[in-house]
């Protein structure tokens, strides 16, 4: 089978027999994706070997081809491969204990070897668990790639140390490797290369590179003449073509849509019609329009024509849209589908009646402890959403929430959203995922280090400090320069009537270390509405301010021993 596309190419074959046995247990498959997802999730070849010891060998082999070659391409985009592939390989291993013990009454009822790769953009991601083999031929040499899961009792006798649907808790070897034109990996059960030498095996495809469904069957028919006692699989991959496009033809995708024209109210854009200009800034045009089909008013969002030649922006400008588009919170703003024709660039997101954040510190800038935690606590289930996805905001701040008139806050800008599925694919540009506002930027992407969900919760921290107190937390810009020399300003310095323990739990928060802070959104928002003492411990509290009872009686001690001497010496 040949793929062809703009971005990924590859030729595939494979061979399988039952050999001595009276079933074959062995499965493998690949799946090649039609675009978007072809550039998304990537093209998936699994290989499986059902334990000969197993009750359904062949049931369980099959059962985690066919469900790791669907389900994988059902997860979501943003998510990275390993994140997409370990959390199917663990399900799939829970069905296949939970099924075995059901069906069969025994850990060993559904079992099966498995080794599985994932070619996406320039790079392969390998997941393996047993004893069937991965191999990768490159400019002539032979290379494994997997380590069999295997313990050798005598020279005689091995079991498998590790496979799938033997225990509940299943331990998956990972990695990853840079794909090259011409690259051909080899996927084999035990029934193939325990009856062939490595050297064997390596002559055979140097014998056959252009013909991969030769060197299939060959591998097979050779390892069955050498008296192989089980299954044979041979599954083959060639890279045949890689995402390598340059710059200009990269920046050509990107403008195939022109930015749109000047706009002013009145005027129709493929079906928008603008009623008034909302805001920019030197990024973006907002605009209330209303479509002319459904007469729902929408918000329009269109690049600035400052960034009309720059294609670093065009691709965070469609990453926007794209993150948008995926995420359904009712904290987060809707980014629509549009099923008309576009003729410029831009999007169409849900229309929100209200105020930023912004605006609404100005105008309450003394507000309820209680309020602060309902705000922080929306805010939170917003970002939550993100980082379900994989995403992280990184440009969290006030001016991009908005209050609704009923009180509900949502994020409205993903402009600066870094989506770990997407940061795997490969582009032909310097690309900048540091789009955030100085203030409430974590200080590791000051320091030029990459960013976690913990970055998120740094912002986070500042909102709530500076709905707090309308202040920011270190006093002053944060810089790589002065990030060193910053010290956390305690809140009751400005907000003397908030406790002790919700100061703390903001310090966390907010710490200049990220390894310091919460890990996640949930402990956070609870520590902020329930006392934690081991954050309050940390600070030192005088003496008269933790147990004012024994000062006084120690003072009153004191005094009345020093009466007692006074008299003594007047006595005399």
């Amino acid at each position: 089978m040949n793929s062809m596309t703009a971005s990924l190419s590859i030729t595939t074959a494979h061979y399988s027999v039952a050999g001595v046995k009276p079933q074959n247990e062995d499965a493998c498959g690949v799946s090649v994706p039609e675009e978007p997802l072809l550039t998304t999730k990537g093209i998936a070849a699994v290989i499986a070997d059902g334990m000969s010891g197993s009750d359904a060998g062949k049931q369980a082999s099959n059962a985690c081809v066919q469900g790791f070659l669907s389900d994988y391409f059902s997860t979501p985009e943003s998510w990275t491969v390993r994140t997409s592939g370990q959390k199917i390989l663990t399900a799939l291993n829970h069905w296949l204990h939970g099924h075995g013990q059901r069906e069969y009454g025994s850990h060993r009822g559904m079992v099966t070897t498995l080794s599985a790769v994932v070619f996406k953009s320039n790079t392969a991601y390998l997941f393996h668990v047993g004893d069937t083999r991965i191999y990768r031929l490159r400019d002539g040499e032979l290379t494994q790639l997997t380590h069999d899961h295997r313990i050798e009792v005598s020279k005689e006798k091995t079991y498998l140390s590790r496979a799938m649907g033997i225990d509940i808790h299943l331990d998956i070897d990972y990695r990853t490797l840079s794909l090259e034109t011409g690259d051909t990996f080899i996927l084999l059960t035990d029934g193939v290369y325990e009856f062939l030498t490595d050297s064997r095996i390596h002559r055979t495809l140097l014998d056959h590179p252009d013909d991969l469904d030769t060197a299939c069957k060959s591998l097979v028919q050779q390892a069955t003449e050498n008296n192989s006692n089980d299954n044979l699989t041979a599954l083959l991959i060639r890279i045949d073509k890689l995402p390598q496009e340059n710059e200009d033809e990269f920046y050509q995708k990107l403008t195939e849509l022109p930015f749109p024209p000047p706009l002013e109210p009145g005027m129709i854009l493929d079906g928008y019609k603008i009623l008034r200009h909302l805001f920019s800034n030197k990024r973006t045009e907002v605009y209330l329009v209303q479509d002319t089909e459904t007469e729902q008013k929408l918000v329009l969002k269109a690049p600035s024509v400052n960034y009309e030649d720059d294609p670093d922006y065009i691709h965070q400008f469609l990453h926007e849209e794209w993150a948008g588009r995926r995420i359904n919170n009712p904290h987060v703003m809707k980014v629509l589908e549009i099923n008309r024709k576009r003729t410029a660039l831009y999007y169409i997101a849900e229309h929100i009646e209200g105020q930023t954040l912004r605006q609404w510190m100005n105008d309450h800038p003394h507000p309820l402890l209680s309020q602060v935690r309902k705000f922080i606590e929306q805010i939170a289930m917003g970002l939550r959403a993100f980082h379900r996805m994989e995403m992280i905001h990184q440009d969290l701040k006030p001016e991009n929430i908005l209050v609704d008139d009923h009180g509900t806050l949502k994020i409205i800008d993903f402009g600066s959203t870094k989506i770990a599925g997407i940061a795997e694919i490969y582009v032909p540009l310097e690309t900048n995922n540091l789009l955030g506002t100085i203030n409430y930027t974590a200080p590791e992407y000051h320091l030029g280090a990459p960013g976690s969900n913990r970055a998120d919760i740094f912002s986070l921290g500042v909102i709530a400090y500076e709905l707090l107190t309308g202040r920011l937390p270190y006093g002053k810009e944060m810089t790589a320069k002065n990030i060193k020399r910053m010290h956390y300003h305690p809140i009751k310095h400005y907000n003397p009537e908030i406790p002790l323990w919700v100061d703390k739990a903001i310090e966390k928060a907010v710490s200049i270390n990220p390894e310091k802070r919460f890990g996640k959104l949930s402990e956070f928002v609870y520590a902020l509405n329930h006392p934690d003492s081991s954050l309050v411990s940390k600070e030192y509290v005088p003496l008269i301010k933790r147990d004012p009872v024994r000062v006084w009686q120690g003072i009153s001690l004191i005094l009345l021993i020093i009466n007692f001497v006074l008299m003594y010496f007047l006595s005399r």
